[in-house]
């Protein structure tokens, strides 16, 4: 297949451009850089010069592939504080690439996440959560991409776990060691029994390849290697990675140690994949995120 992938040249979509020239298929890449461009281009991929913003490229790259992965998503403004406008640019790039696709019977990738989806209750591909305002909109996203499947569209979401971990990441886990190394004291809420679902980069990469490949049309899709981390262990493993001690905070303070990332640290999200694996012979074989982090996947890398 001739696969249009936005965000190719991210972690989780560099992954997926490897994976999908790895196994036969042509990417073609949306880059809104000269550096995203030339990254993508030396990964073997076409180049498709543009942003998630600009609706017209994606409609004209949509109609010349014989499927769409959809992984960007406008981050940086989302991390400023406005996450609303995010989704808004989201919801308008879904709504393009799927109004393409109509009648087509193409693959029609999203990327959605498994954070907060049923706190502290293991969250299964069944779980179809209420839309709510800022982040909680990414679900409104979800359900416009599924919709397409009653439109002739072999619509998929892809719900990624909050840590896609190995070396090179920069998202959650890399932002808690930052945190952690300035704070002095690799911090956990309470009794830190609250469990984080992760996914290895390389096999959330072959389940997007899976998903273009086999998975029906309004599927969910969980990739998550592991249901659940108890956080606390992900504390002890950064505090022997960065020689600090694993030390509980009380909620109130979680925003102090980690930013914005303070209410994700206390979350409780465990997540269930036994469908996905089912459904598409998925079983992933990277490291979990403990042995990545003891191996040190997020040491600095050497100055030269």
């Amino acid at each position: 297949m001739r696969v249009f992938v936005t965000g190719a040249s991210g972690w989780i979509g560099s992954a997926v451009v490897a994976e999908l020239l790895a196994n036969g298929h042509e990417a073609l890449g949306l880059a809104r850089s000269d550096a995203a461009a030339e990254a993508i281009a030396a990964a073997g991929a076409e180049v498709v010069r543009g942003e998630i913003t600009d609706l017209d490229v994606l409609r004209d790259a949509a109609a010349e592939s014989d499927a769409v992965v959809h992984l960007a998503f406008r981050h940086d403004v989302a991390f400023s504080g406005d996450f609303d406008t995010a989704v808004e640019s989201n919801q308008a790039a879904i709504e393009a690439i799927g109004e393409t696709l109509v009648g087509s019977d193409r693959p029609f990738a999203i990327a959605s996440g498994l954070a907060g989806l049923r706190a502290g209750v293991i969250a299964t591909e069944d779980d179809r959560p209420e839309p709510t305002p800022g982040a909680g909109g990414r679900v409104r996203n979800e359900l416009t991409a599924l919709a397409f499947a009653d439109r002739g569209v072999r619509s998929m979401s892809v719900r990624f776990a909050p840590t896609v971990h190995g070396t090179g990441d920069h998202g959650f886990i890399a932002l808690i060691f930052a945190a952690d190394r300035e704070h002095g004291v690799a911090a956990y809420v309470g009794d830190g029994q609250n469990r984080w679902p992760a996914v290895h980069v390389s096999d959330a990469a072959r389940l997007v390849r899976l998903g273009v490949e086999r998975a029906p049309a309004g599927t969910v899709l969980h990739a998550a290697g592991e249901e659940g981390v108890p956080f606390v262990e992900i504390a002890e493993a950064i505090g022997r990675r960065l020689q600090l001690p694993a030390t509980s905070i009380p909620a109130d303070q979680a925003d102090q140690q980690f930013g914005f990332l303070g209410r994700f640290v206390a979350m409780g999200m465990p997540a269930s994949s036994a469908r996905t694996r089912q459904l598409l012979d998925w079983e992933p074989t990277g490291p979990g995120l403990i042995a990545d982090i003891d191996a040190g996947a997020y040491d600095p890398v050497p100055v030269a």
